[in-house]
């Protein structure tokens, strides 16, 4: 089963960026649909964004124009650019595989003066 890491989540000002990594320990990541979720306390977990293995991507509205999703398959890694974050940005932040219906164990951002 393929494990994914996430990192590069932290505390930052409103307006501030973070860029999030998600690793795979499998091949199978170059040939899967890749996605971030989140989810913010009390509330249910949500999509953010997914890129296709040709690197179509699509984005929740709420963060269009502000977060970009890529992908290095050569790296098994997934990124999201996250610029001009708010509060309501704050959460904890999951991958997800598509092709193995795998998740990550998730990293924490959080956007507050």
């Amino acid at each position: 089963q393929v494990q994914l890491v996430e990192s590069g989540g932290g505390l930052v000002q409103p307006g501030g960026s973070l860029r999030l990594s998600c690793t795979a320990s499998d091949s199978i990541f170059g040939t899967s649909t890749m996605a971030w979720h989140r989810q913010a306390p009390g509330r249910q977990r949500e999509l953010v964004a997914l890129i296709t293995p040709g690197n179509t991507a699509n984005y929740r509205d709420s963060v269009k124009d502000r977060f970009t999703v890529s992908r290095d398959n050569g790296e098994n890694t997934m990124y999201l650019q996250m610029n001009n974050l708010k509060p309501e940005d704050t959460a904890v932040y999951y991958c997800y595989c598509h092709a193995t219906s795998t998740w990550g164990q998730g990293t924490q951002v959080t956007v507050s003066s």
